[in-house]
This record gives C-alpha cells, structure tokens and sequence, in this order.
C-alpha cells in the first residue's frame, strides 16, 4: 500500500513576512519610540488587555492567506468589557457599531464555553455560546447567542497563543477578540510600513511587530 495522500491543513499562515531587520528600519524611518518585547515575561501585554483594557495590533510571522485575520495580522482585545465592541468599531475599525467580532480561544477550552464546541482553527464554524458563559464575553456574542471562534494551539503561532494563555492566567477566561488588521474598506495590511500607518492613524493603543512593541502612551 502507498502513503495516505490526505493532507491536513495546521495553519494558515502562508503570506509574505518580514524579519525585525526590516521591522526596525521601517520603525526609525516613522521616528516612533519602541521597546523589545520580553517573550519570558508576557504578563505587561496582558496586563495592558485586561486590566488597562487596552486594543493591540499583532503583526508578526508570516501573514494569512484568504480573509480571515488568525493573529498573524490581527487587532486583539479583551472580551469582557461589554463596551469593547462599541470602542473597536469606533475608534479602530472606523465602521458601523453593530458589526460584531469573533474570538481566539485557546484550543482545549472549546467544550466549556460552546455547546457541541470542538477545535475550530480558520473561523468557519458558529457555536452556540453556553448561556451561564456568554455574559463573561459579551465583546463576541452575537446577538443570537453564537460566535464564530478560532482555536489557537502553541505550535501553530507561539507568541499569539502566550499572549492569550497570558491574559487567561489574569482572568480565567482563556478568550480574546480578534478582528482584522485593517480599517473599513481596506485591505488587511501586509507591510511592516502598512501596520505602521494603520495603527499611528487609528485608536490602537499598543502595537506588537515582530519583536518589537509600541506604545501610544507617552509619545
């Protein structure tokens, strides 16, 4: 018998990237002050999304193919403060109020936040969100009680996924929101230039790129 010709898809990150030698140049060349992110010591970022209830933009590695943001080029906040959908979709994504946003999930944690949840990497599946969990993350509820999540494991994007485990280790809850990098009606951003631009022109308030990390506070 020959080799099982099936191929199964682990990721999604397939898009061009960018090593920090070019992050950096791009950065001295918008003169904005920027730090190296400790990747020992992820509690500050987690302490900016849930306690500061921060927005962060996260570029890093190589971006995804198709349309859907999978924390390689993807704004990240935390879900429980009822209010984040208003203040993504005011003051980052520059589109109407109602338009909703999906979560990241650390993979293992399905079953206990969605009724039949399983491991959902790409966000192309809805579950229905169990009614005594969906008030802990209103942020990605839709209004008929589901959400469209995608499960996030270490060995598919290591940084995205300590960042996540970061803030769970804060709340308890091991889910973030994760929209597009992008304004209304533009791409999603490619070019260390272009997450730059995106994140100086919007309310963002933290930007990780590569191995760097920015913020707006202080400039």
């Amino acid at each position: 018998m020959g080799a099982d010709p099936r191929f199964q898809l682990k990721h999604a990150y397939f898009g061009p990237a960018f090593d920090d030698a070019q992050i950096e140049k791009d950065l001295k060349i918008v003169k904005v002050p920027y730090e190296r992110i400790d990747r020992a010591n992820l509690g500050p970022i987690a302490d900016m999304l849930t306690v500061q209830k921060k927005v962060l933009g996260l570029y890093t590695g190589r971006g995804e193919f198709g349309a859907r943001a999978l924390g390689a080029r993807s704004i990240i906040a935390d879900p429980r403060h009822p209010d984040m959908l208003d203040i993504v979709n005011r003051t980052v994504k520059f589109r109407e109020g109602w338009r909703p946003f999906a979560p990241v999930i650390l993979e293992g944690h399905e079953k206990d936040w969605f009724i039949d949840g399983r491991v959902s990497r790409y966000m192309m599946k809805a579950f229905q969100v169990r009614p005594e969990k969906a008030a802990a993350i209103p942020a990605v509820v839709h209004v008929d009680g589901t959400c469209r999540p995608q499960s996030i494991s270490r060995d598919v994007n290591p940084l995205y996924f300590d960042i996540v485990d970061a803030c769970y280790r804060m709340t308890g809850v091991p889910i973030l929101l994760n929209t597009s990098f992008n304004v209304r009606n533009e791409p999603i951003v490619i070019r260390p230039i272009e997450a730059l631009r995106c994140y100086m022109g919007t309310g963002m308030d933290a930007l990780v790129i590569g191995s760097f990390l920015l913020k707006k506070s202080g400039y």
